[in-house]
This record gives C-alpha cells, structure tokens and sequence, in this order.
C-alpha cells in the first residue's frame, strides 16, 4: 500500500533573518510530522491550490505574516478549498494563520485582538470538550505553548467545538466536524525559534508597552503542543 498523503499548505515565509538560521516554516512542520507519510508542501501564495481536497489523506496550513481580514485572493481560494476539505470529512490541522483561515472559511470572524499581540511561551488550558476529542484528549488540562499573533479568531463558526483558551485568547483551538482542528499556537515552534521571534519583533514589542526581556525570560519547551503534530499524523494514518 502507498503511504498516506499529506500535503502542507504554506502560507508565506518567515523573517530573513530566522529562516537562515532556522529555515521557513514548511521545514519546522515537516521536523514535527511523520516520516510514514507522503509529505509534500505547496506554496498557495503563489502556486495553485493542489488539486483537489479528497486527493489527500491529510492537510496542515502554516502560520503566516498575511492577515486573514486582507481577504488577498489566493488566501480565499484556499479557504474555500478548505471548506470542501471538511466536507469531505479529510484531516485538518490549521496553525495560527491557518486556524484563523480554517475559521473564516466555515463562517467564523477573525480580526485583530482587542488587546493587541500576543508572543512568548503562555499556558493553554484545555476544555471539558477535549477529554473526548481525539487530537487533544491525552494532553494535561494545562500545558505550554508558543505564540505569536496579533489576529485572532474573534467568533468561532457555527457548531464549532470550543477545545481550549487562555487569559488573552479565548479561542486557542476548535474543532470542526469530526476530523478539522485549528491552532493558535505554534506546535511546530521551538523554544529556539520563539526566541527569534522575540528579539526580530523587539522594537514593536517596545512601543506596545510589553517587555521583550521578560517574555524572553519566560520562553520555554513546550512539548505537550509539539506532540499535536504527531498525533495529528496518528490520526490521519487512522482515518485512512
């Protein structure tokens, strides 16, 4: 039998500076999803949608630094082709852009957050509705994460399964269906990544009144939120 197809929908590239010395974001997705896959990547920012949802086992949607309120034509194309995804009843996992991309095609808002950027290492803390829910029900109530955003999903579409928040983002991760997942946080972020982040965004941390020193001190691992991209292989291998 072939392996399971996933393909990776990359939604722009991250900072000069970063990519050098980390590489861009398909690459720390692909350092988190399994090897047993078929995994290939596809930049929709300027390479057609690939092909159609069901051609695939599985599909991941990367962060990004567009902004989903933009509406840029190819960022709704792919939030239509997501909505046929979960029709379809295919595996989804959408990260921070993509979580906000996967909310928006199913009627969701999304927007700036009220309160402005969120960046460092935060706790996330689980829902009731996760003790059954198959990506998130072996994780602990709380657990770290990396972040970093400034847009949010300011309403959950309908029927969405609230899966778990924190103090400043209510919507952490939902569900849609039975199978369709979005993250605000970064599983595929490492600690080392989140640092870059912090110190790349310095000057604007500063004019909005935040520390970039302190956040930096509280970055952290966050293995409970990494291991989201192999469950999340797990249950594409099992959906198959």
């Amino acid at each position: 039998m072939k392996p399971a197809r996933l393909v990776i929908l990359k939604t722009g590239n991250t900072l000069p500076p970063i990519r050098d010395a980390f590489g861009d974001f398909d690459r720390w997705f692909l350092n988190g999803l399994s090897e047993e896959l078929d995994r290939q990547v596809v930049d929709i920012t300027c390479e057609p949608l690939p092909g159609e949802p069901g051609d695939w086992d599985g599909i991941v949607v990367t962060g990004s630094p567009a902004m989903v309120s933009d509406r840029a034509p190819w960022s709704e194309s792919a939030a239509a082709w997501l909505a046929g995804a979960v029709e379809a009843g295919v595996p989804v996992l959408g990260v921070c852009y993509g979580h906000q991309l996967l909310a928006h095609a199913m009627g969701g808002k999304v927007g700036y957050h009220p309160d402005g950027r969120e960046s460092g290492t935060f706790p996330v803390n689980l829902h009731e509705t996760a003790k059954d829910d198959p990506l998130f029900n072996a994780l602990p109530a709380a657990f770290k994460a990396q972040l970093t955003h400034r847009q949010s999903v300011l309403e959950l579409p309908r029927n969405a399964v609230l899966l778990a928040s924190n103090d400043f983002e209510p919507h952490q991760a939902f569900r849609m269906g039975t199978c369709a997942w979005g993250v605000q946080f970064h599983p595929e972020f490492t600690a080392d990544i989140m640092r870059a982040y912090l110190k790349a965004q310095t000057p604007d941390l500063v004019k909005e009144g935040l520390s970039p020193e302190a956040l930096t001190d509280q970055v952290d691992d966050a293995p409970h939120a990494s291991s989201l991209l192999q469950r999340f292989c797990d249950l594409v291998l099992q959906n198959r």
